[in-house]
């Protein structure tokens, strides 16, 4: 993927970020923190499961651009999907991450980070939201 087209999908997950903003009914949502103990990076995630199915998730808090646009792109994509395929899809994402064999296909729109492994101080910032799903996806419900 072009770098300037990586850009513009960044920078617009960041300015207009899918499911940002606390539910307006917080029952039957799980709410998790997750935080970058180095930086500002700190947000809220609430996230519905229904029948083993993530039926929402929203998000709140201060975080740096690829923190937020992140955690919008991977938000939308876990929307509809089975504990199951969440935990594939996270696996996928880390191993782009580190530089491993990865479905780009299955990460799509996150594939704007494939090359995040050049910049190691920003991996905690790309997957701030993920460990705070993998946190609620892991636990036994």
């Amino acid at each position: 993927m072009d770098a300037d087209i990586k850009r513009t999908i960044i920078l617009d997950n960041y300015q207009d970020a899918k499911n940002r903003g606390v539910p307006l009914n917080a029952d039957g949502y799980i709410k998790i923190n997750s935080n970058n103990q180095s930086c500002i990076d700190n947000i809220d995630i609430y996230v519905k499961l229904k029948d083993n199915v993530i039926e929402d998730i929203k998000f709140e808090g201060e975080a740096c651009v690829i923190a937020i646009s992140s955690t919008s792109i991977l938000s939308d994509m876990l929307i509809g999907k089975n504990i199951e395929e969440v935990k594939t899809i996270l696996k996928n994402y880390y191993n782009m991450i580190e530089e491993r064999d990865y479905d780009k296909e299955l990460l799509g729109e996150a594939c704007v980070y494939d090359d995040i492994y050049k910049q190691p101080s920003r991996k905690t910032c790309v997957t701030l939201f993920a460990r705070g799903i993998e946190n609620i996806v892991s636990k036994d419900k």
